[in-house]
């Protein structure tokens, strides 16, 4: 992690209090005065500030049931940031591991974590989330198969040069027409699930992630949150 975060997680510092501290000179990696807040530490690295040697407090892992109108950002822009939720202390210095619009609601997972979090977050890992999706265009039960098997191949996106990873796309009801259903995807790509069904000149209107790899958003209300249990916690533990 950053030796700046590694400082703040060791003390009560804030970011830019820990960044002054590095500039002073007094912080030491391996027995070397270290000033770059960027440098990449590890835990069997012996830090000290003056000679006082740190120990980072152990991560710490949620899950928050996102609202509209809500970013997943550590910064308030036109929207709040949904760490806004979290009655943790530092919540500030916690990050959101897989981002969602501001429009989106449903499962996200906050973490200080980032070797954890890209395992979340990362294409290579392969892991699924799951989105309710509802949709301008109801679907068909006989235009459903062809759909199916559209996503299951990959969708051209527009601006990108190749296809998107094989999707699982899934009806909800037996009805006749249906507006409504899941679509599983192992990507994180800008917009993405929008511009899937943009691409076969269909309209997202409502869209709401349910599960992230074998972590599913439980009974939590709208704007509730919880800490992960350990074994969801070792889902992304490599």
């Amino acid at each position: 992690m950053r030796l700046d975060k590694f400082i703040c997680k060791s003390t009560e510092l804030t970011r830019s209090e820990a960044k002054k501290l590095l500039k002073s000179g007094e912080v030491r990696v391996n027995g070397e005065v270290a000033k770059n807040p960027a440098m990449q530490v590890h835990e069997n690295n012996s830090i000290d500030i003056d000679g006082q040697f740190l120990t980072a407090r152990q991560s710490r892992y949620f899950m928050l049931h996102k609202v509209t109108d809500t970013i997943c950002s550590n910064v308030d822009e036109v929207y709040p940031s949904v760490l806004h939720f979290l009655e943790v202390d530092k919540a500030f210095d916690l990050h959101i591991a897989g981002r969602l619009d501001a429009d989106t609601t449903g499962l996200v997972l906050i973490t200080d974590d980032g070797r954890w979090s890209h395992n979340v977050i990362s294409p290579k890992k392969d892991c699924q989330k799951v989105y309710r999706v509802w949709l301008r265009n109801p679907i068909t039960v006989e235009k459903s198969a062809e759909l199916i098997e559209k996503f299951a191949q990959g969708i051209q996106l527009q601006g990108e040069s190749s296809l998107t990873k094989p999707a699982v796309l899934t009806l909800v009801t037996d009805t006749d027409v249906d507006n409504e259903v899941l679509l599983t995807i192992t990507e994180g790509k800008y917009h993405q699930v929008k511009r899937m069904f943009a691409a076969i000149g269909n309209r997202v209107i409502g869209l709401h992630r349910e599960q992230i790899g074998e972590i599913k958003l439980d009974d939590l209300a709208p704007g509730e949150w919880r800490p992960l249990t350990d074994k969801e916690v070792n889902l992304f533990t490599s």
